[in-house]
């Protein structure tokens, strides 16, 4: 069947349609994606304004004529950190029920985590061994830890590019002085979750998830998204370590240069290199590997699993 994923992100709204059946790899067939930053059109009281929630209806009302457009027999809608946290995210799933007659689900800190590693885990396969799994959102960092396709251990942090750009880094360049407060913040809010993990023994493989990641290892040499799926990338802690200073130097129009930075991006990468560095330090990874799947993956594996049961 052709199955649709409308992703509510905290920097995008993206539609994902598969072809997909029980026993078989989801296979692309289309993505339509609209970036909207819910994470940055916060009021002071945390509330998504009008103006926000306006531009989230329109971008839901095109993501639906296009699932149309592509045949979508079943389309599965959620949002993550950016409207899970909203002040009014009540009021604000009701319009946008309303108006366009679909209903997100607001998946968890620890569900987002765990779909992710479940995507993870489908990808690699069981010969990984133990997993860690490292995933920077706009608005959230999520880390799960295990054996199997579910978790031993899962965790969301309120430490997104999005979230971290807009509270902590308001200049261009970024003041030395604004970086170094984001780095303790970010360091103190991860090390507070590795005993959680560390208990459970060392990792035998170490993978990341999102754009922040890719666009990470592509400007410290891996290769190019062109390349396709099946080209492993990698990223070490040493080249994001040197990268993390030459980051903080640029202007967000000189990041935008960088190969495999896109514009809309760009302003949020230094705020995902210094979470990036800081759970690669403390999680005592020297390298990751780039993983192609992510949440949305898991969440349409999750759904054909649910169809073979069910």
């Amino acid at each position: 069947m052709r199955l649709g994923v409308l992703d509510v992100g905290s920097n995008t709204v993206h539609l994902l349609v598969v072809d997909a059946h029980p026993g078989a790899r989801p296979l692309p067939a289309h993505s339509h994606k609209a970036e909207l930053r819910l994470a940055q059109l916060l009021d002071e009281s945390g509330a998504i304004d009008s103006v926000g929630v306006d531009k989230l209806i329109a971008v839901v009302q095109e993501a639906l004529e296009a699932a149309e457009d592509k045949g979508v027999e079943d389309l599965l809608p959620f949002a993550t950190s950016a409207v899970r946290e909203a002040s009014n995210a009540d009021d604000v799933l009701a319009r946008v029920r309303a108006e366009t007659g679909v209903e997100l689900q607001v998946l968890t800190g620890a569900e987002e985590a765990r779909l992710t590693f479940l995507a993870a885990r489908r990808w690699f396969g069981w010969s990984a061994g133990k997993l860690l799994v490292l995933d920077i959102g706009g608005g959230s960092l999520e880390i799960a830890y295990g054996i199997d396709e579910e978790p031993d251990a899962a965790a969301s942090l309120p430490l997104g590019a999005g979230r971290l750009t807009a509270g902590w880094l308001p200049n261009d360049p970024a003041d030395p002085a604004d970086i170094r407060a984001l780095r303790r913040h970010v360091r103190a809010q991860i090390a507070r979750t590795v005993g959680e993990f560390s208990r459970f023994g060392a990792p035998d493989h170490v993978v990341a998830t999102s754009k922040t990641f890719r666009q990470l290892a592509r400007i410290a040499g891996a290769a190019r998204s062109a390349d396709g799926l099946y080209v492993q990338r990698e990223l070490k802690r040493r080249s994001l370590e040197d990268w993390v200073p030459r980051l903080a130097a640029m202007t967000t129009a000189e990041r935008a240069e960088l190969p495999g930075v896109s514009d809309g991006r760009a302003n949020q990468l230094l705020a995902g290199a210094i979470v990036a560095a800081g759970a690669m330090d403390l999680f005592a990874v020297e390298t990751l590997e780039i993983c192609p799947w992510a949440l949305r993956e898991g969440v349409i594996l999750r759904t054909l699993d649910q169809m073979t049961t069910s």
